[in-house]
């Protein structure tokens, strides 16, 4: 299962997440977490006018705090390995996205 965000990709394969990023300049960056390791998940969704995001969080990290204002959103940093930006037209599959690693945890 993928999902296609905003400069990057999350996808959830064989209890394993990996999340693709690429900044503007820099090269593809890809995280792995198992999904046995998370302790929970948040999924903000997307809007017309700003980009929604889902987030993992891990023990001994604390969630990456929302950044505000007009071109942020309140989503997390780009910088944050643990969350990824998605865009309104991927609600559905972010969501199902979401599911199935909170399947995957208990």
């Amino acid at each position: 299962m993928k999902v296609k965000g905003v400069m990057g990709s999350v996808s959830f394969v064989d209890g394993w997440i990996t999340i693709t990023k690429k900044q503007a300049g820099q090269q593809e960056r890809q995280f792995r977490i198992r999904a046995a390791d998370v302790t929970g998940t948040r999924l903000k969704p997307g809007t017309r006018l700003f980009h929604g995001y889902v987030q993992f969080l891990l023990p001994g990290s604390a969630p990456a705090a929302e950044s505000k204002g007009l071109f942020a959103g309140g989503r997390p940093p780009q910088a944050d390995p643990h969350s990824l930006s998605i865009r309104r037209s991927a609600n559905d599959a972010a969501a199902m996205l979401v599911a199935a690693v909170e399947a995957a945890r208990d």
